[in-house]
């Protein structure tokens, strides 16, 4: 594979929900994603094969996982390793970037459909 070199702003906003929205970029064996999450935005507990690195530019988002919260905040990094189960609320409207690998054949095939129900604080149950 050759390489490609790209701006954010070329890479197309794919619209999962009304609350959550993301931009692809992907190699062979690692992906990078900017996602956007509104305030209240809530990303359904999940696990995946992937290893994940978690980068918030802007924004906060509130981690379930392990049997703990941990509150990421915009500068902080967070790692979750591969098949730990996690859960995400958006405390404020939220610009993360999301690194993977290997990458999330899931998102790529759009078999992702957890991301897709729009669930909300309010909405979740929690």
């Amino acid at each position: 594979m050759d390489f490609r070199h790209s701006t954010w702003e070329a890479v197309p906003l794919e619209a999962m929900s009304d609350v959550i929205s993301r931009k692809i970029f992907t190699g062979e064996k690692a992906m990078v994603a900017q996602v956007f999450l509104k305030k209240d935005a809530v990303v359904p507990l999940h696990s995946h094969e992937s290893e994940q690195i978690t980068y918030i530019l802007k924004g906060a988002l509130k981690f379930e996982l392990q049997d703990r919260e941990v509150v990421v905040h915009e500068g902080e990094i967070l790692h979750i390793p591969s098949w730990v189960p996690h859960r995400a609320i958006a405390l404020e409207d939220t610009l993360d970037l999301d690194i993977f690998s290997p990458i999330r054949k899931d998102w790529l095939d759009k078999d992702d459909a957890y991301l897709r129900r729009g669930e909300t604080e309010e909405t979740s149950g929690s």
